[in-house]
Protein backbone atom coordinates (compact mmCIF):
# COMPACT_ATOMS: atom_id res chain seq x y z
CA UNK A 1 0.00 0.00 0.00
CA UNK A 2 2.56 2.41 1.01
CA UNK A 3 4.59 1.75 -2.30
CA UNK A 4 1.57 2.43 -4.54
CA UNK A 5 1.04 5.60 -2.54
CA UNK A 6 4.94 6.75 -2.96
CA UNK A 7 4.48 5.61 -6.81
CA UNK A 8 1.00 7.70 -7.31
CA UNK A 9 2.38 10.94 -5.47
CA UNK A 10 5.69 10.72 -7.75
CA UNK A 11 3.28 10.30 -10.90
CA UNK A 12 1.21 13.50 -10.21
CA UNK A 13 5.15 15.91 -9.49
CA UNK A 14 7.58 17.02 -11.22
CA UNK A 15 11.07 16.12 -10.88
CA UNK A 16 13.90 18.50 -10.86
CA UNK A 17 16.55 16.40 -11.18
CA UNK A 18 15.13 15.69 -15.12
CA UNK A 19 16.13 19.65 -15.65
CA UNK A 20 19.84 19.27 -13.47
CA UNK A 21 20.37 15.82 -15.29
CA UNK A 22 19.38 15.50 -19.01
CA UNK A 23 18.87 11.93 -19.85
CA UNK A 24 21.59 11.09 -22.64
CA UNK A 25 18.41 9.87 -25.03
CA UNK A 26 17.06 12.24 -26.63
CA UNK A 27 12.94 12.18 -28.52
CA UNK A 28 9.83 12.72 -27.58
CA UNK A 29 6.88 11.39 -26.50
CA UNK A 30 5.31 8.84 -28.57
CA UNK A 31 1.41 8.23 -28.70
CA UNK A 32 -0.48 5.69 -30.37
CA UNK A 33 -4.33 6.38 -30.20
CA UNK A 34 -5.35 3.22 -30.55
CA UNK A 35 -9.04 3.73 -29.93
CA UNK A 36 -11.03 6.95 -30.80
CA UNK A 37 -14.61 7.54 -30.23
CA UNK A 38 -16.73 8.16 -33.29
CA UNK A 39 -18.17 11.10 -31.60
CA UNK A 40 -15.53 13.56 -29.65
CA UNK A 41 -17.27 16.68 -28.16
CA UNK A 42 -14.24 18.40 -27.22
CA UNK A 43 -10.33 17.14 -26.65
CA UNK A 44 -8.54 18.07 -23.63
CA UNK A 45 -6.09 20.52 -23.44
CA UNK A 46 -3.89 23.15 -21.00
CA UNK A 47 -6.08 24.57 -18.16
CA UNK A 48 -8.23 21.31 -18.26
CA UNK A 49 -8.80 19.11 -15.26
CA UNK A 50 -8.69 14.80 -16.12
CA UNK A 51 -9.76 12.14 -14.65
CA UNK A 52 -8.37 8.89 -16.53
CA UNK A 53 -7.52 5.38 -15.75
CA UNK A 54 -4.31 3.81 -16.56
CA UNK A 55 -1.69 1.18 -16.24
CA UNK A 56 2.31 2.12 -16.07
CA UNK A 57 4.30 -0.07 -16.97
CA UNK A 58 8.60 -0.42 -18.03
CA UNK A 59 9.61 -0.90 -21.79
CA UNK A 60 9.38 -4.71 -21.57
CA UNK A 61 5.49 -5.20 -19.91
CA UNK A 62 6.32 -5.24 -16.46
CA UNK A 63 3.66 -3.24 -14.51
CA UNK A 64 4.84 -0.60 -11.65
CA UNK A 65 1.57 0.88 -11.08
CA UNK A 66 -1.95 1.01 -12.04
CA UNK A 67 -5.19 3.44 -10.84
CA UNK A 68 -7.10 -0.18 -11.98
CA UNK A 69 -5.74 -2.10 -8.88
CA UNK A 70 -6.40 1.04 -6.77
CA UNK A 71 -9.98 1.26 -8.36
CA UNK A 72 -10.12 4.87 -8.02
CA UNK A 73 -9.42 6.96 -11.42
CA UNK A 74 -6.53 9.79 -11.46
CA UNK A 75 -7.63 13.48 -11.45
CA UNK A 76 -5.03 15.71 -12.81
CA UNK A 77 -4.88 19.24 -13.54
CA UNK A 78 -2.81 19.99 -17.56
CA UNK A 79 -0.21 22.63 -18.01
CA UNK A 80 0.43 23.28 -14.68
CA UNK A 81 3.25 21.29 -14.18
CA UNK A 82 1.99 18.99 -11.60
CA UNK A 83 2.57 15.75 -13.89
CA UNK A 84 5.44 14.27 -15.78
CA UNK A 85 6.29 16.06 -18.83
CA UNK A 86 5.93 13.45 -21.26
CA UNK A 87 2.39 12.44 -19.51
CA UNK A 88 1.36 16.08 -19.81
CA UNK A 89 2.30 16.09 -23.04
CA UNK A 90 1.05 12.81 -24.11
CA UNK A 91 -2.74 13.28 -22.26
CA UNK A 92 -3.65 16.38 -24.37
CA UNK A 93 -5.52 16.42 -27.45
CA UNK A 94 -7.68 13.12 -25.65
CA UNK A 95 -11.57 12.87 -26.28
CA UNK A 96 -13.51 10.95 -23.51
CA UNK A 97 -13.40 7.25 -23.99
CA UNK A 98 -10.18 7.57 -26.04
CA UNK A 99 -7.99 4.79 -25.10
CA UNK A 100 -4.11 5.49 -26.21
CA UNK A 101 -0.67 4.45 -25.30
CA UNK A 102 1.95 6.96 -24.32
CA UNK A 103 5.45 6.06 -24.36
CA UNK A 104 8.07 8.61 -22.24
CA UNK A 105 11.14 8.70 -22.83
CA UNK A 106 13.40 9.00 -19.51
CA UNK A 107 13.86 12.69 -19.88
CA UNK A 108 10.50 13.54 -19.63
CA UNK A 109 9.77 10.68 -17.06
CA UNK A 110 12.21 9.94 -14.34
CA UNK A 111 15.19 11.01 -15.78
CA UNK A 112 18.61 9.44 -14.63
CA UNK A 113 17.69 9.45 -10.74
CA UNK A 114 14.51 7.50 -11.11
CA UNK A 115 12.05 7.12 -8.40
CA UNK A 116 13.32 5.32 -5.25
CA UNK A 117 13.05 1.84 -5.33
CA UNK A 118 9.81 2.05 -7.85
CA UNK A 119 11.41 3.28 -10.90
CA UNK A 120 14.61 2.92 -12.06
CA UNK A 121 17.37 5.52 -13.25
CA UNK A 122 17.06 6.39 -17.13
CA UNK A 123 13.74 3.77 -17.69
CA UNK A 124 10.95 4.18 -20.38
CA UNK A 125 7.76 3.96 -19.11
CA UNK A 126 4.28 3.14 -20.98
CA UNK A 127 0.88 4.64 -19.57
CA UNK A 128 -2.01 2.65 -21.01
CA UNK A 129 -4.65 5.55 -20.51
CA UNK A 130 -8.11 5.36 -20.44
CA UNK A 131 -9.74 9.35 -20.10
CA UNK A 132 -13.63 9.17 -18.26
CA UNK A 133 -13.92 13.12 -17.86
CA UNK A 134 -12.55 16.56 -18.82
CA UNK A 135 -13.65 19.80 -17.95
CA UNK A 136 -12.54 23.09 -16.87
CA UNK A 137 -13.05 25.93 -14.46
CA UNK A 138 -14.49 28.07 -17.18
CA UNK A 139 -17.01 25.39 -18.33
CA UNK A 140 -20.75 26.38 -17.79
CA UNK A 141 -23.72 24.30 -17.75
CA UNK A 142 -24.74 22.95 -20.89
CA UNK A 143 -28.16 22.42 -22.19
CA UNK A 144 -29.46 21.00 -25.63
CA UNK A 145 -32.94 20.57 -26.18
CA UNK A 146 -33.85 17.30 -27.62
CA UNK A 147 -38.27 17.82 -28.74
CA UNK A 148 -40.15 20.65 -26.90
CA UNK A 149 -43.87 20.30 -27.43
CA UNK A 150 -45.94 22.16 -29.60
CA UNK A 151 -47.38 24.48 -26.84
CA UNK A 152 -45.91 25.58 -24.13
CA UNK A 153 -48.00 27.64 -21.92
CA UNK A 154 -45.52 27.97 -18.99
CA UNK A 155 -41.67 26.95 -18.28
CA UNK A 156 -39.90 26.21 -15.09
CA UNK A 157 -38.81 29.26 -13.12
CA UNK A 158 -36.89 29.41 -9.61
CA UNK A 159 -39.21 28.49 -6.75
CA UNK A 160 -41.35 25.94 -9.01
CA UNK A 161 -42.15 22.54 -7.73
CA UNK A 162 -41.35 19.75 -10.59
CA UNK A 163 -41.38 16.25 -11.27
CA UNK A 164 -39.41 14.60 -13.65
CA UNK A 165 -37.98 11.33 -15.17
CA UNK A 166 -34.08 11.39 -15.95
CA UNK A 167 -30.73 9.29 -16.96
CA UNK A 168 -27.86 9.93 -14.85
CA UNK A 169 -24.77 8.99 -16.82
CA UNK A 170 -20.80 10.28 -15.88
CA UNK A 171 -19.14 11.92 -18.96
CA UNK A 172 -17.81 8.58 -20.70
CA UNK A 173 -21.36 7.07 -20.42
CA UNK A 174 -21.49 5.08 -17.07
CA UNK A 175 -24.89 5.32 -15.69
CA UNK A 176 -25.36 6.14 -12.15
CA UNK A 177 -28.92 6.82 -11.38
CA UNK A 178 -32.14 6.98 -13.37
CA UNK A 179 -35.70 7.36 -12.15
CA UNK A 180 -37.18 4.96 -14.62
CA UNK A 181 -35.19 1.96 -13.00
CA UNK A 182 -37.46 3.23 -9.41
CA UNK A 183 -40.80 3.84 -11.97
CA UNK A 184 -41.10 6.95 -9.70
CA UNK A 185 -40.07 10.65 -10.75
CA UNK A 186 -37.46 12.76 -8.83
CA UNK A 187 -39.96 15.33 -7.44
CA UNK A 188 -38.30 18.72 -5.65
CA UNK A 189 -38.15 22.48 -5.59
CA UNK A 190 -36.13 24.61 -7.94
CA UNK A 191 -33.91 27.14 -7.18
CA UNK A 192 -34.11 26.40 -3.37
CA UNK A 193 -30.94 24.24 -3.05
CA UNK A 194 -32.93 20.89 -2.87
CA UNK A 195 -30.55 19.99 -5.97
CA UNK A 196 -26.96 20.61 -6.99
CA UNK A 197 -26.38 24.01 -8.55
CA UNK A 198 -25.89 22.36 -11.95
CA UNK A 199 -29.35 21.06 -12.19
CA UNK A 200 -31.37 23.89 -10.56
CA UNK A 201 -29.81 25.98 -14.03
CA UNK A 202 -30.50 23.22 -16.32
CA UNK A 203 -33.80 22.84 -15.40
CA UNK A 204 -35.01 26.61 -15.73
CA UNK A 205 -37.19 27.48 -18.81
CA UNK A 206 -38.15 23.44 -19.65
CA UNK A 207 -41.71 23.41 -20.65
CA UNK A 208 -43.60 19.98 -19.31
CA UNK A 209 -43.19 17.07 -22.24
CA UNK A 210 -39.80 18.70 -23.05
CA UNK A 211 -36.59 16.39 -23.24
CA UNK A 212 -33.25 18.09 -22.58
CA UNK A 213 -30.18 16.69 -22.20
CA UNK A 214 -27.58 18.70 -19.26
CA UNK A 215 -24.28 18.36 -19.07
CA UNK A 216 -22.96 20.08 -15.39
CA UNK A 217 -19.16 20.78 -14.79
CA UNK A 218 -17.95 18.76 -11.32
CA UNK A 219 -18.02 22.60 -9.30
CA UNK A 220 -21.60 22.70 -10.33
CA UNK A 221 -22.62 19.23 -9.23
CA UNK A 222 -20.76 17.11 -6.31
CA UNK A 223 -17.23 18.32 -6.50
CA UNK A 224 -14.02 17.06 -5.05
CA UNK A 225 -16.20 14.82 -2.53
CA UNK A 226 -18.27 12.93 -5.18
CA UNK A 227 -21.11 11.34 -4.05
CA UNK A 228 -21.28 7.74 -2.64
CA UNK A 229 -19.78 5.03 -5.20
CA UNK A 230 -21.39 5.80 -7.76
CA UNK A 231 -20.42 9.39 -8.31
CA UNK A 232 -16.22 9.95 -7.99
CA UNK A 233 -14.66 13.29 -7.12
CA UNK A 234 -14.59 15.77 -9.81
CA UNK A 235 -16.69 14.12 -11.66
CA UNK A 236 -19.43 15.81 -14.86
CA UNK A 237 -22.45 14.79 -14.51
CA UNK A 238 -24.87 13.74 -17.53
CA UNK A 239 -28.99 14.04 -17.60
CA UNK A 240 -31.25 13.31 -20.04
CA UNK A 241 -33.75 15.16 -18.13
CA UNK A 242 -37.78 14.08 -19.48
CA UNK A 243 -39.54 17.27 -17.66
CA UNK A 244 -43.68 15.50 -16.21
CA UNK A 245 -45.18 18.10 -13.97
CA UNK A 246 -44.78 21.71 -13.15
CA UNK A 247 -46.60 23.70 -10.64
CA UNK A 248 -45.56 26.42 -7.94
CA UNK A 249 -46.55 25.87 -4.24
CA UNK A 250 -48.75 29.37 -4.25
CA UNK A 251 -50.59 28.28 -7.19
CA UNK A 252 -54.35 28.27 -7.48
CA UNK A 253 -56.55 26.37 -10.04
CA UNK A 254 -56.67 27.54 -13.20
CA UNK A 255 -59.84 28.26 -15.47
CA UNK A 256 -60.36 28.11 -19.72
CA UNK A 257 -64.22 28.12 -20.43
CA UNK A 258 -64.50 25.79 -23.74
CA UNK A 259 -68.02 25.86 -24.73
CA UNK A 260 -70.25 28.47 -22.89
CA UNK A 261 -73.56 28.10 -23.71
CA UNK A 262 -75.89 31.50 -25.46
CA UNK A 263 -78.33 31.58 -22.91
CA UNK A 264 -77.98 30.48 -19.18
CA UNK A 265 -80.46 31.43 -16.65
CA UNK A 266 -78.96 29.85 -13.70
CA UNK A 267 -75.33 29.54 -12.54
CA UNK A 268 -74.16 26.24 -10.15
CA UNK A 269 -73.71 27.52 -6.49
CA UNK A 270 -72.56 25.66 -3.11
CA UNK A 271 -75.01 23.25 -2.22
CA UNK A 272 -76.58 22.40 -5.72
CA UNK A 273 -76.60 18.82 -7.02
CA UNK A 274 -74.70 18.68 -10.32
CA UNK A 275 -74.22 15.61 -12.93
CA UNK A 276 -71.14 15.90 -15.43
CA UNK A 277 -68.96 13.84 -17.68
CA UNK A 278 -65.27 14.65 -17.15
CA UNK A 279 -61.75 13.32 -18.74
CA UNK A 280 -58.89 13.94 -16.13
CA UNK A 281 -55.30 13.98 -17.61
CA UNK A 282 -51.64 15.06 -16.08
CA UNK A 283 -50.13 17.77 -17.58
CA UNK A 284 -48.84 15.76 -19.94
CA UNK A 285 -51.32 15.20 -21.37
CA UNK A 286 -51.60 11.20 -19.76
CA UNK A 287 -55.68 10.26 -18.87
CA UNK A 288 -55.92 8.65 -15.43
CA UNK A 289 -59.81 8.99 -15.41
CA UNK A 290 -62.62 9.30 -17.53
CA UNK A 291 -66.38 8.75 -17.08
CA UNK A 292 -66.85 8.56 -20.78
CA UNK A 293 -65.71 5.03 -20.84
CA UNK A 294 -67.66 4.29 -17.49
CA UNK A 295 -70.91 5.58 -19.86
CA UNK A 296 -71.98 7.13 -16.82
CA UNK A 297 -71.85 10.74 -15.54
CA UNK A 298 -70.01 11.55 -12.21
CA UNK A 299 -72.71 13.19 -9.59
CA UNK A 300 -71.75 15.11 -6.38
CA UNK A 301 -73.19 18.37 -4.34
CA UNK A 302 -70.89 21.44 -4.73
CA UNK A 303 -68.79 22.91 -2.16
CA UNK A 304 -69.77 20.60 0.28
CA UNK A 305 -66.18 18.62 0.25
CA UNK A 306 -67.13 15.71 -1.42
CA UNK A 307 -64.36 16.10 -3.95
CA UNK A 308 -61.12 17.35 -4.40
CA UNK A 309 -61.02 21.45 -3.10
CA UNK A 310 -59.79 22.44 -6.91
CA UNK A 311 -62.73 20.34 -8.46
CA UNK A 312 -65.02 21.64 -5.46
CA UNK A 313 -64.26 25.39 -7.09
CA UNK A 314 -64.54 24.58 -10.91
CA UNK A 315 -68.13 23.37 -10.59
CA UNK A 316 -69.15 27.08 -8.73
CA UNK A 317 -70.43 29.27 -11.43
CA UNK A 318 -71.67 26.41 -14.25
CA UNK A 319 -74.30 26.73 -16.77
CA UNK A 320 -75.91 23.54 -17.99
CA UNK A 321 -74.09 22.29 -20.89
CA UNK A 322 -71.07 24.42 -20.06
CA UNK A 323 -67.44 22.79 -20.94
CA UNK A 324 -64.60 23.95 -18.93
CA UNK A 325 -60.55 23.23 -18.49
CA UNK A 326 -59.68 23.11 -14.95
CA UNK A 327 -55.92 22.88 -13.36
CA UNK A 328 -55.49 21.90 -10.20
CA UNK A 329 -51.91 22.22 -8.52
CA UNK A 330 -51.45 18.99 -5.62
CA UNK A 331 -52.03 21.26 -2.93
CA UNK A 332 -56.24 21.78 -3.97
CA UNK A 333 -55.93 17.97 -5.35
CA UNK A 334 -53.95 15.09 -3.61
CA UNK A 335 -51.08 16.54 -2.41
CA UNK A 336 -47.79 14.74 -1.82
CA UNK A 337 -49.29 11.47 -1.07
CA UNK A 338 -51.22 11.76 -4.68
CA UNK A 339 -53.75 8.08 -4.55
CA UNK A 340 -52.88 4.96 -4.84
CA UNK A 341 -51.48 3.46 -8.00
CA UNK A 342 -53.36 6.13 -10.04
CA UNK A 343 -52.29 9.76 -9.10
CA UNK A 344 -48.85 9.89 -8.49
CA UNK A 345 -47.39 11.98 -5.40
CA UNK A 346 -47.27 16.50 -6.09
CA UNK A 347 -49.72 15.67 -9.16
CA UNK A 348 -51.17 18.58 -11.52
CA UNK A 349 -54.40 17.63 -12.47
CA UNK A 350 -55.93 18.62 -15.66
CA UNK A 351 -60.11 18.13 -15.84
CA UNK A 352 -62.33 18.82 -18.96
CA UNK A 353 -65.76 18.78 -17.00
CA UNK A 354 -69.08 18.90 -19.44
CA UNK A 355 -72.06 20.19 -17.27
CA UNK A 356 -74.66 18.34 -17.56
CA UNK A 357 -77.73 19.27 -15.39
CA UNK A 358 -77.53 20.32 -11.68
CA UNK A 359 -80.19 21.23 -9.07
CA UNK A 360 -81.10 22.35 -5.97
CA UNK A 361 -82.35 19.52 -3.05
CA UNK A 362 -84.85 22.36 -2.21
CA UNK A 363 -85.65 23.04 -6.10
CA UNK A 364 -89.55 22.88 -6.64
CA UNK A 365 -91.39 21.87 -10.19
CA UNK A 366 -90.45 24.57 -12.47
CA UNK A 367 -93.81 25.34 -14.58
CA UNK A 368 -93.72 27.63 -17.90
CA UNK A 369 -97.19 27.50 -19.38
CA UNK A 370 -96.02 27.79 -23.84
CA UNK A 371 -99.71 28.02 -24.98
CA UNK A 372 -102.91 28.64 -22.94
CA UNK A 373 -106.58 28.94 -25.20
CA UNK A 374 -108.29 31.90 -24.56
CA UNK A 375 -111.46 30.29 -23.30
CA UNK A 376 -110.59 28.22 -20.35
CA UNK A 377 -113.44 27.81 -17.98
CA UNK A 378 -112.21 24.97 -16.40
CA UNK A 379 -108.51 23.73 -15.03
CA UNK A 380 -107.53 20.30 -13.71
CA UNK A 381 -107.36 19.33 -10.22
CA UNK A 382 -107.04 15.73 -8.08
CA UNK A 383 -108.85 12.96 -8.70
CA UNK A 384 -109.55 14.34 -12.57
CA UNK A 385 -108.95 11.59 -14.99
CA UNK A 386 -106.38 13.60 -17.94
CA UNK A 387 -105.64 12.54 -21.40
CA UNK A 388 -102.37 14.53 -22.46
CA UNK A 389 -99.25 13.71 -25.07
CA UNK A 390 -95.94 14.68 -23.92
CA UNK A 391 -92.18 14.45 -24.82
CA UNK A 392 -89.33 13.86 -21.86
CA UNK A 393 -86.35 15.10 -22.20
CA UNK A 394 -82.96 15.24 -20.27
CA UNK A 395 -82.12 19.09 -19.85
CA UNK A 396 -79.25 18.96 -22.43
CA UNK A 397 -82.20 18.17 -24.86
CA UNK A 398 -81.47 14.44 -25.28
CA UNK A 399 -85.56 12.66 -25.78
CA UNK A 400 -85.98 9.79 -23.65
CA UNK A 401 -89.61 8.82 -24.05
CA UNK A 402 -92.75 10.77 -26.49
CA UNK A 403 -96.09 9.81 -26.35
CA UNK A 404 -96.49 11.18 -29.93
CA UNK A 405 -94.19 8.33 -31.65
CA UNK A 406 -97.39 5.80 -32.21
CA UNK A 407 -100.34 8.32 -31.07
CA UNK A 408 -100.07 6.90 -27.58
CA UNK A 409 -101.98 9.35 -25.92
CA UNK A 410 -101.04 8.67 -22.09
CA UNK A 411 -104.13 8.86 -19.34
CA UNK A 412 -103.93 9.24 -15.19
CA UNK A 413 -106.20 10.08 -12.54
CA UNK A 414 -104.16 12.86 -10.75
CA UNK A 415 -103.46 12.44 -6.99
CA UNK A 416 -103.06 8.59 -7.37
CA UNK A 417 -98.91 7.97 -7.49
CA UNK A 418 -99.13 6.51 -10.94
CA UNK A 419 -96.94 8.90 -12.44
CA UNK A 420 -93.81 10.87 -10.78
CA UNK A 421 -94.80 13.42 -8.13
CA UNK A 422 -93.32 16.12 -10.30
CA UNK A 423 -95.31 15.39 -13.39
CA UNK A 424 -98.57 14.76 -11.42
CA UNK A 425 -98.23 18.58 -10.09
CA UNK A 426 -97.40 20.04 -13.42
CA UNK A 427 -101.04 18.28 -14.45
CA UNK A 428 -102.97 20.28 -12.10
CA UNK A 429 -104.59 23.70 -13.09
CA UNK A 430 -104.32 22.64 -17.08
CA UNK A 431 -107.12 24.05 -19.73
CA UNK A 432 -107.91 21.55 -22.57
CA UNK A 433 -105.43 22.60 -25.24
CA UNK A 434 -102.80 24.28 -23.11
CA UNK A 435 -99.11 23.55 -23.28
CA UNK A 436 -96.79 23.34 -20.95
CA UNK A 437 -92.63 23.27 -20.71
CA UNK A 438 -92.09 21.40 -17.07
CA UNK A 439 -88.80 20.94 -15.00
CA UNK A 440 -88.96 18.23 -12.65
CA UNK A 441 -86.04 18.37 -9.87
CA UNK A 442 -84.85 14.31 -9.48
CA UNK A 443 -86.29 14.05 -5.71
CA UNK A 444 -89.72 14.82 -7.37
CA UNK A 445 -88.84 12.47 -10.13
CA UNK A 446 -87.28 9.24 -10.16
CA UNK A 447 -84.78 9.67 -7.55
CA UNK A 448 -81.02 9.12 -7.31
CA UNK A 449 -81.23 5.52 -9.06
CA UNK A 450 -83.45 6.65 -11.39
CA UNK A 451 -85.59 4.34 -13.99
CA UNK A 452 -85.44 2.17 -17.15
CA UNK A 453 -83.54 4.63 -19.89
CA UNK A 454 -83.64 7.24 -17.04
CA UNK A 455 -80.06 8.24 -15.16
CA UNK A 456 -80.35 8.59 -11.88
CA UNK A 457 -80.13 11.88 -10.16
CA UNK A 458 -81.21 13.37 -13.52
CA UNK A 459 -82.99 16.17 -13.93
CA UNK A 460 -86.21 15.94 -16.28
CA UNK A 461 -88.22 17.75 -18.97
CA UNK A 462 -91.48 17.46 -20.33
CA UNK A 463 -93.33 19.41 -23.22
CA UNK A 464 -96.79 18.47 -22.11
CA UNK A 465 -99.83 18.91 -24.24
CA UNK A 466 -103.70 18.49 -22.38
CA UNK A 467 -106.01 16.79 -24.64
CA UNK A 468 -108.97 16.10 -22.55
CA UNK A 469 -110.09 15.56 -18.68
CA UNK A 470 -113.14 14.08 -16.77
CA UNK A 471 -113.85 15.96 -13.45
CA UNK A 472 -113.97 14.11 -10.79
CA UNK A 473 -114.00 10.33 -11.77
CA UNK A 474 -115.78 8.79 -9.16
CA UNK A 475 -113.95 5.19 -8.50
CA UNK A 476 -116.79 2.83 -9.84
CA UNK A 477 -116.68 4.44 -12.72
CA UNK A 478 -112.98 4.54 -13.15
CA UNK A 479 -113.46 0.76 -12.49
CA UNK A 480 -115.74 0.70 -15.73
CA UNK A 481 -113.44 3.02 -17.32
CA UNK A 482 -110.04 0.69 -16.67
CA UNK A 483 -112.24 -2.21 -18.22
CA UNK A 484 -112.81 -0.52 -21.65
CA UNK A 485 -109.63 1.14 -22.03
CA UNK A 486 -107.51 -1.62 -20.69
CA UNK A 487 -104.68 -1.52 -23.32
CA UNK A 488 -103.46 2.04 -22.81
CA UNK A 489 -104.45 2.74 -19.13
CA UNK A 490 -103.38 -0.89 -18.04
CA UNK A 491 -99.87 -0.02 -19.38
CA UNK A 492 -99.46 3.40 -18.02
CA UNK A 493 -100.81 2.35 -14.50
CA UNK A 494 -99.15 -0.72 -14.54
CA UNK A 495 -95.55 0.38 -12.34
CA UNK A 496 -94.26 -2.93 -11.83
CA UNK A 497 -94.51 -3.83 -15.77
CA UNK A 498 -91.47 -5.68 -17.46
CA UNK A 499 -91.59 -3.39 -20.35
CA UNK A 500 -88.45 -1.15 -20.92
CA UNK A 501 -90.94 2.04 -19.84
CA UNK A 502 -93.94 2.06 -18.56
CA UNK A 503 -94.69 5.42 -19.98
CA UNK A 504 -96.85 6.44 -17.53
CA UNK A 505 -94.06 6.14 -14.78
CA UNK A 506 -91.90 8.48 -16.39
Amino acid sequence: MFLCYVVFFLLTSGSSSVEGNPSPVLGDVVVDRYFIPKICVRESKSGDHIRYHYNATFADGKTFDSSHQRGDAKVALLGEGRLLEGIDRGLRGMCVNERRSITVPPHLGYGSTGAGKVVPPDSTLVFDIHLLDVWNQADLVVTKTVTTPKDCKRSVMRTDFVRYHFNGTLLDGTVFDSSYTRKQTHNTLVGEGWLVKGMDEGLLGMCVGEIRNIVIPPFKAYGEKGSGSEIPPQATLVFDVLLVDLHNPKDNITVEELVVPDTCTRRTVAGDYIRYHYNGTFLNGVTFDTSYQRNSTYNTYIGMGYVIPGVDQALLGLCTGQKRRVTIPPRLAYGENGAGDVIPPSAVLVFDIHVIDFHNPNDTVDIRTTYRPESCNETTKENDLVRYHYNCTLVDGTLLFSSHDDDNLQSVVLGTDKVIDGLDLALRGMCVEEKRLVTVPPHLGHGENGATGVPGSAVLVFDIELVSFEKGVPPGYLFVWLQENPPNLFEALDINSNKEVPQEEV
